[in-house]
């Protein structure tokens, strides 16, 4: 059984309780890490509260922040200024927050034209250049590959080349189940061609609906249970038997979940513990 310190929850599977109703939620779940997002409604990572509040507030209820999701197109060179601005900002926040990773995203737009060296040249590169920032602050970077078929950098594999290319130890990856079922690579990709002590940490979520697996978007996503079609809960247990040690995040998209009344949430985030643990 995985042990329940290493679950933690992000903040978009109840984007709509305040700051400390989230952090209550997670440590009653018994859970003492939560992702925190800038893609909310009104767009604040930690509301209406200055960084070093929300911490002080994260250590009376008992919880950690693990990450802050996301710095988005961080692989695109034509918006590098903006994507370095930004990168900035939030280096400043997750210091304040004592928040050790941040997530970047990979460009993932149907309008995106580059070819895939060219995509992979310009992922090691913006990893280059961000690189000086976050090892100064002594904060690591979570690189995470999306599997849609429009995303620039969906492949664990390319991923850790483009680390290894960048030159700098301050970053990791994201196994996300979802993507990985989507993208290219391959279960015998895990522990051969990718290994597990490239991942930072592991998004955990399900797909029940009966839609064509290219159909799949975030909207699909709730908690894994024993309908998963992406084999969420084999996945992770894959990963922790190649020597994977660290954190589980639930990141379910679905509004069937996030519009869930809290009683009910906290029932249906027992139930996907309880089945992940197993």
């Amino acid at each position: 059984m995985i042990d329940i310190r290493r679950f933690a929850l992000n903040r978009i599977t109840c984007p709509a309780l305040s700051l400390e109703e989230f952090f209550l939620l997670a440590a009653d779940l018994g859970l003492s890490k939560v992702e925190l997002r800038n893609d909310l409604p009104g767009g604040r990572i930690v509301d209406d509260m200055k960084p070093a509040q929300a911490a002080a507030l994260a250590e009376k209820h008992g919880v950690r922040v693990i990450t802050i999701n996301a710095l988005q197109k961080f692989n695109l060179a034509s918006v590098k200024a903006r994507v370095s601005l930004e990168l900035e900002e939030l280096l400043d926040t997750a210091s304040a927050l004592r928040c050790p990773a941040i997530v970047l995203c990979p460009n993932n737009d149907m309008k995106d034209t580059r070819d895939a060296a060219t995509r992979l040249s310009e992922t090691a590169a913006a990893l280059s250049d961000f690189g000086p920032s976050f090892a100064r602050r002594g904060i690591l970077g979570y690189v995470e590959p999306l599997g849609f078929a429009e995303c620039s950098l969906p492949s664990l594999v390319a991923a850790v080349t483009a680390i290894t290319r960048s030159g700098h130890s301050c970053y990791r990856t994201v196994y996300d189940t979802f993507h990985h079922y989507l993208g290219p690579d391959t279960e015998n990709d895990i522990g051969t061609s990718y290994d597990v002590s490239h991942t930072g940490l592991i998004h955990a979520s399900g797909v029940e609906s009966p839609i064509a697996k290219m159909k799949y978007r975030d909207e699909h996503r709730v908690l894994p249970g024993p309908s998963d079609r992406t084999f969420c809960r084999e996945q992770i247990a894959r990963h922790v038997k190649k020597g994977y040690s660290g954190d589980i995040s639930l990141e379910p998209f679905a509004p069937e979940v996030q519009k869930l009344p809290q009683a009910k949430l906290v029932d249906a985030l027992r139930a996907s513990l309880e089945y992940l643990r197993a």
